[in-house]
């Protein structure tokens, strides 16, 4: 067996079995527990997003630069590709985009508690800043702490070896090509096979920027995350929507189309039952691909914002997935199908998008759709790697202990050569290799949920109940520093879980 069927078969096994049972119930698990939070709490989560404010907690950025952060590594290629891989007529069909709403609305509760937990149980580290993230719930709250390191050392391979690198490069030089050199005519020998000249110089060119940015730590990587996030949003959202919006007419017949498609009704492959599991399958690895819910990556964010209440950090966090996968990715597969390129089996992953781009915006300009999405894609894809790189540091850095920041700045050497070398990786081989490190963070991940969903919904409700009786909002305290009569010094106080690592 090669080492490409071999990853097959380990990718399967995964998505196919536990992960496909797991995220799910914990997505479910939770929603229960919080009574569906992301719909009772939404609108405040947005009004405290919309606001930007701070509540003079602990941590290194602010509330919405955290989260920024955190979409800097979700919106991704798997906004674009992913969405285009998922919904194919050879992958899981217009049915895997319901499984991709599916898992995104359960995903919110699931954002909200990784959020939630990685303020509640984060540390002060001796120089005054702020850690957190699932590592330190498993070690604090669960007291497992060999659990946390297999999710660090899982987090730190993924962001070196897939999502963070691999896969974001491999989309950046396709749609390269296929904007500049669509026929690939300029192409030279190089490490013994062929590459187009554009290939080659968008990898160094990437990777050039993200040298400059990553270098200068995680605060440069949280105010470009700050900058760019919401313009990129913007663009992409503006391009989708237009082509929505002059064919909106052929709207309702899409999303009929998706649900019948997404329970075997009307299978794009197979037939019932097995067209309903392959488009699962691809749905909620897609999803889980795009908005990371449950994956365990947004909290490592979370856990250096500014401020002192968990409940208003996991309403942050939570938003994530609303406009990452609810918005963006919903846009994205509802133009794929509206302008029936998913139906063509010679196009896949860039190609497709680009194909319905093209369609949908006809009447601009030669050149102008496919310019917006190549722009797109590259600022989706280089934010990833960034915030992947900051994934990966608090990785090497919790399993070290912070005693070791040689090994900290030798993975940010390795994760910019991969940065370099992933443009001449098969395609194939990065999404495959992504799938399994993603399934080996969210195990660990989902266990920790599990084994901490009482406390996350004892302490919502503790929290809501306290905001009744007229304490200060969202866990500040009051009056000489004591918040409903007590002290900071108690277990209850969110200051006690804020010590120093001895």
């Amino acid at each position: 067996m090669s080492f490409f069927a071999g990853l097959t078969l380990l990718r399967d096994l995964l998505w196919r079995g536990p992960l496909l049972a797991l995220l799910p119930a914990a997505g479910l698990l939770l929603s229960w527990k919080l009574g569906l939070i992301q719909l009772r709490r939404l609108p405040e989560a947005l009004r405290l997003l919309a606001a930007r404010e701070e509540d003079g907690g602990a941590g290194e950025v602010s509330p919405f630069a955290a989260l920024c952060t955190a979409l800097s590594a979700t919106i991704g290629t798997g906004n674009i590709v992913g969405v285009a891989t998922a919904v194919g007529i050879l992958a899981g069909g217009p049915g895997a985009l319901f499984w991709m709403w599916l898992s995104a609305f359960f995903g919110m509760a699931v954002k909200y508690a990784e959020g939630f937990l990685a303020v509640r149980f984060r540390v002060t580290m001796p120089d005054g800043s702020a850690r957190g993230g699932p590592f330190y719930y498993m070690e604090r709250g669960l007291s497992r702490p060999g659990l946390g390191k297999a999710f660090a050392l899982c987090t730190a391979l993924a962001g070196v070896l897939g999502i963070g690198t691999m896969t974001q490069m491999s989309g950046i030089a396709e749609a390269a090509e296929l904007f500049l050199d669509p026929a690939g005519a300029d192409a030279v020998l190089l490490f013994g096979n062929s590459y187009t000249r554009v290939r080659i110089l968008c990898g160094l060119a990437v990777g050039i920027c993200a040298t400059l940015v990553i270098l200068g730590g995680a605060q440069r990587i949280a105010r470009t995350a700050t900058l760019v996030v919401p313009l990129m949003a913007g663009l992409y959202i503006g391009s989708t929507g237009l082509i929505l919006l002059t064919h909106a007419g052929e709207i309702p017949g899409a999303v009929r189309l998706v649900l019948e498609s997404a329970f075997g009704v009307r299978a794009a492959v197979g037939g019932g039952g097995a067209a309903m599991l392959l488009a699962m399958q691809h749905g909620v690895a897609r999803g889980v691909f795009s908005n990371e819910a449950g994956l365990g990556s947004a909290p490592i964010a979370a856990g250096s914002a500014r401020t002192k209440d968990p409940v208003r950090q996991g309403l942050i966090t939570m938003t994530g997935t609303l406009i990452d996968t609810l918005i963006l990715c919903t846009m994205t597969g509802l133009t794929l199908i509206v302008m029936g390129s998913w139906r063509d089996t010679s196009l896949e992953g860039v190609a497709m998008t680009l194909d319905a781009f093209e369609r949908g915006l006809w009447f601009l300009p030669p050149g102008v759709s496919d310019g917006l999405l190549a722009i797109s894609l590259t600022a989706f894809a280089f934010t990833t790697i960034l915030g992947w790189c900051f994934y990966g540091e608090r990785s090497i850095e919790y399993l070290t202990r912070g005693r070791a920041p040689g090994l900290v700045r030798a993975y940010r050497v390795a994760y910019l050569a991969t940065v370099f070398a992933a443009p001449y990786i098969r395609a194939a081989v990065v999404w495959t290799m992504a799938d399994v490190l993603n399934a080996m963070m969210a195990l660990p991940n989902l266990i920790a949920l599990f084994g901490l969903a009482d406390l996350v919904a004892r302490e919502t409700r503790r929290s809501a109940l306290r905001r009744r009786r007229g304490s200060a909002p969202h866990g500040v305290p009051r009056r000489g520093g004591v918040l409903r009569g007590r002290r900071q010094g108690s277990a209850l106080h969110p200051r006690f879980f804020c010590k120093k690592i001895e």
